[in-house]
């Protein structure tokens, strides 16, 4: 047995999502990898090194989906590979000499968000603690967004900070439950009744709702937009929610579905949402570290002589018998449905549990202050929204700039803010009567693109062919 193998703790398979990102990780391997996540801490008072470094070290000793490689057979079939043991990487650099500290340290971090991870060598994970000067220092965590999800990172982080109080070690802490038992659920699955229940559900969908049929497969570098829905517009909408028996992640499913029907043309359309994905009838899953969610889509069928609230309530209906087979494939989907792409566009409900603000609680206790936060991610899709539950709703659209410019992309995020407003406001307005354009938009189109009038002059057809001829002689 060569050194390699003996080296090797489990083979597994992979999740449904973790198969979609390293397709997209494998086709276009020369440019950008949109799902290099990035967290980035500023931290002031005490920090040790030293013992961060111990922590970052037990965390993947703990966790052996975070030691995973992903390998491809010979049979073509796909695995993650889990190490059984792996070196942390991890980078110190110092830019408290720098004329500018704070753009130096943000050039380490970009050119640390952009380095390609080989998904065949683990960990696809990487630490960068930077020196801002005195004792403030920027921690930044880059990894693939195929080993977590959102709701793992504050489960990682307090665990994080639990190994750097005990300086790696892991006494104390519960037992963990490996992402393995999520995998072994998934595969005893009854895929007969979900082929049947996804095949129903996109019966009749003639055409795939894409915003960019042609565009290249090549990923760029996304850019991002982000307004918020007024406290006052998000309170009445989570009423709305209440009474009618839904979900404010249904609310803006309705609303993007009736703007994406304007940018498309069409009433019958399709967007990509991210599930959750963790199994209440599953030991443990809320504890659990890994990529559970999934991307299925939503399909939308408007009918113009519905209210707004009729179509909300519908689209819930339509959601709910699904749920239990969200954890399926979205390439089985596509294929079930008779299509190959069915859509373009995705919708994030950020919806978690675990408030991630207790970390910079948790970090007070550790002798430092978490001053500041901010995190990076993306999708390798055209247009996605990112819908955060908040006193503001926030909302966050990603764009790809080689199809969707600026301009259009913050007229989409206007005409959603203004779908919003209207659900809340005017509940029952018909369908075909909501107002999507701004006024200076209904304005070009209803006069300006219409100013079709011309001067005809006096004379009969004879004089007017007298006249040319006269000259042109």
């Amino acid at each position: 047995m060569t050194k390699p193998a003996r080296n090797i703790e489990d083979v597994l398979p992979l999740s449904p999502l973790q198969e979609g990102m390293l397709f997209h990780s494998v086709y276009d391997d020369a440019g950008p990898d949109v799902y290099t996540a990035q967290l980035r801490f500023d931290l002031e008072g005490d920090v040790d090194r030293d013992r961060l470094h111990a922590a970052a070290t037990a965390l993947l000793r703990r966790h052996a989906n975070l030691r995973a490689a992903f390998v491809q057979r010979k049979s073509g079939e796909w695995s993650q590979v889990i190490a059984a043991t792996v070196r942390v990487p991890w980078r110190d650099e110092d830019v408290s000499g720098a004329d500018d500290t704070a753009a130096a340290a943000a050039e380490l971090a970009e050119a640390a968000r952009w380095e390609r991870f080989d998904l065949r060598r683990p960990p696809l994970l990487r630490f960068l603690l930077i020196r801002l000067g005195g004792d403030r220092f920027r921690l930044v965590l880059t990894n693939h967004h195929i080993l977590w999800d959102g709701w793992s990172l504050p489960i990682l982080l307090r665990e994080l900070l639990v190994l750097y109080r005990q300086n790696g070690s892991d006494r104390g802490l519960p037992r963990v439950r490996p992402f393995k038992e999520f995998l072994r659920w998934l595969s005893a699955r009854d895929r007969e009744e979900s082929a049947r229940l996804w095949r129903e559900a996109m019966a009749g969908f003639e055409e795939p709702t894409l915003l960019a049929p042609d565009r290249d497969r090549a990923t760029h570098v996304p850019e991002q937009l982000s307004t918020a829905v007024d406290a006052a517009t998000t309170r009445a909408l989570t009423q709305c929610a209440r009474d009618w028996g839904v979900t404010l992640n249904t609310v803006t499913q309705a609303a993007w579905a009736l703007v994406l029907s304007s940018l498309i043309g069409r009433t019958d359309v399709a967007f990509g949402s991210t599930v959750s994905g963790r199994p209440a009838d599953l030991p443990g899953v809320e504890t659990m570290i890994g990529l559970f969610i999934n991307t299925v889509p939503t399909r939308v069928v408007l009918d113009q002589r519905e209210t707004l609230r009729e179509l909300v309530t519908r689209v819930q209906e339509e959601q709910s018998s699904l749920v239990e087979h969200q954890h399926v494939g979205l390439a089985d989907v596509q294929r079930w449905s008779g299509h190959g792409d069915l859509f373009d566009t995705a919708l994030v409900f950020e919806n978690y549990p675990v408030d991630s603000s207790g970390v910079a609680e948790d970090a007070a206790d550790e002798g430092f202050r978490v001053v500041d936060a901010d995190a990076s991610d993306a999708t390798h899709y055209p247009m996605s929204l990112i819908v955060a539950p908040r006193d503001e709703l926030g909302l966050r659209l990603g764009y790809q700039p080689d199809v969707v410019s600026a301009a259009d992309a913050r007229a989409t995020l206007d005409r959603l803010v203004r779908v919003l407003r209207q659900i809340s406001a005017t509940p029952d307005r018909p369908v075909s009567a909501v107002e999507l354009l701004s006024a200076e938009e209904s304005e070009r189109v209803v006069r300006g693109w219409n100013v079709t009038d011309v001067v005809v002059p006096s004379g009969s057809l004879v004089e007017w062919f007298e006249a040319r001829v006269g000259e042109r002689a």
